[in-house]
């Protein structure tokens, strides 16, 4: 699985094409993926050895089909429950766990399903990343949105009706400074209700910075919690720092942010024990800061730029099905979001079983709205984007299409007082 991610480029000079293969194949060549960078924060914090605890003894192949109708014969599901869930003695049960998490997700959420929309605001990113169209050896457009810019983007997204966004960056602290994403947040804070960051993870007085310039909260994809293999993964950059990158949800929450989202990037690993950590992520922080909201989302890989070979094959979705019924049924009060990267069917289905949270009108490229909004189509000044969607309907057309499925759309789930 791993040789067909790494994609020469014959606009690397040769002094860089050497590096890049050095890094793929000689580890000793790479730094220590545990060895914080001088500039990182350490917090004093037990969540990640609970969590790794948990994953490094999960085997999945012990559970039985009686330990599965037990879980769910259960009003409160255990951690020992949701293992057996996640377990391929599940796999039959699917309907039974579908009808258990529509039960759990009408009780806590009623039947409404809150919309958002993503803005990329830049492309540049210092990390090798062997999976990800963004990776700094991939020939790509880069752009960086300039504010003028990032507003008149921002601008035609709230004209659609959308009320909160998704602010994204490539993981480049020189070309997107805090500062900047700073001042995107201001912008954000003029046209919409509910204000996120996809962005590198930083330490506690930054995220509480940007906490103050408008941010309400912080998602950040751990990727894959296999250690062994995120290091195979991720070859270079700040983001090669497996435990700094764990961390970034307690530190955001410890900078005052309100809520904080977590996910795997299915397929990159293990995705059973990967489905298992992201859980245990929120379980064992929700304990710590119960005043805390905290979401799960649950994407699978999509195919790159410059590298079509990239799939999710090995994660289908009646398993994926099959993961998100668990977290609903685990984590009952869990928000759930699945974004562009699956298809319309499967959006429009697993919203009504226990999905709380989608995306639409979604552009993965920089600086595209504006010209996807007016129905121009691509705009080709744009930047390129991070991956290719499989959902690009329009937020008119998921809305009707949400109410169609007999759910409520909701624009914006926070009203400041």
């Amino acid at each position: 699985m791993e040789n067909q991610f790494y994609v020469d480029s014959e606009y690397l000079s040769p002094e860089a094409l050497a590096e890049k293969h050095r890094l793929e194949t000689d580890p000793a060549f790479r730094k220590n993926y545990m060895e914080y960078l001088p500039w990182m924060e350490k917090i004093n914090s037990n969540v990640c050895e609970n969590v790794m605890a948990q994953v490094n003894s999960f085997d999945y192949y012990k559970y039985t089909a009686e330990d599965v109708r037990a879980a769910l014969e259960k009003e409160t599901c255990s951690i020992e429950d949701f293992k057996a869930l996640l377990s391929p003695a599940a796999e039959p049960f699917l309907e039974q766990m579908a009808q258990r998490a529509r039960r759990e997700t009408s009780k806590h959420f009623g039947n409404t399903v809150y919309l958002f929309t993503p803005l990329y605001i830049s492309n540049y990113c210092e990390n090798y990343c062997v999976y990800c169209g963004f990776n700094c050896y991939n020939h790509i457009k880069r752009m960086k949105l300039s504010l003028e810019q990032i507003e008149r983007e921002m601008k035609v997204i709230s004209d659609s009706g959308m009320e909160e966004i998704l602010i994204l960056t490539g993981e480049d602290r020189e070309k997107s400074g805090v500062e900047y994403i700073g001042e995107a947040c201001k912008l954000a804070r003029k046209y919409f209700r509910m204000v996120g960051i996809e962005i590198y993870p930083v330490n506690t007085d930054e995220y509480r910075y940007l906490h103050e310039c408008g941010a309400d909260y912080v998602t950040v994809f751990q990727e894959t919690y296999d250690t062994e293999k995120y290091e195979t993964l991720h070859l270079l950059g700040p983001k090669r720092v497996w435990r700094y990158r764990f961390d970034a949800q307690e530190r955001a929450l410890m900078g005052g942010m309100r809520g904080v989202a977590f996910s795997a990037l299915l397929g990159l690993s293990d995705f059973r024990k990967d489905a298992l950590a992201s859980a245990l992520h929120v379980y064992y922080l929700q304990r710590k800061y119960p005043h805390a909201e905290m979401s799960l989302s649950c994407p699978r890989l999509r195919p790159i730029i410059n590298n079509d070979k990239i799939n999710p094959k090995d994660v289908h979705e009646k398993q994926l099905c099959q993961i998100i019924c668990a977290y609903r049924i685990f984590l009952p009060f869990v928000g759930i979001t699945v974004s562009s990267r699956e298809s319309a069917r499967f959006r429009n289905g697993i919203a009504k079983i226990a999905a709380t949270k989608i995306s639409a009108g979604v552009s993965t490229g920089i600086g595209d709205h504006e010209s996807k909004y007016s129905g121009k189509g691509k705009n080709d000044a744009a930047g390129d984007e991070q991956f290719k969607i499989n959902d690009s309907r329009s937020l008119d057309e998921i809305y009707h299409d949400i109410c169609k499925e007999g759910l409520q759309p909701v624009l914006n789930e926070y009203l400041y007082v």
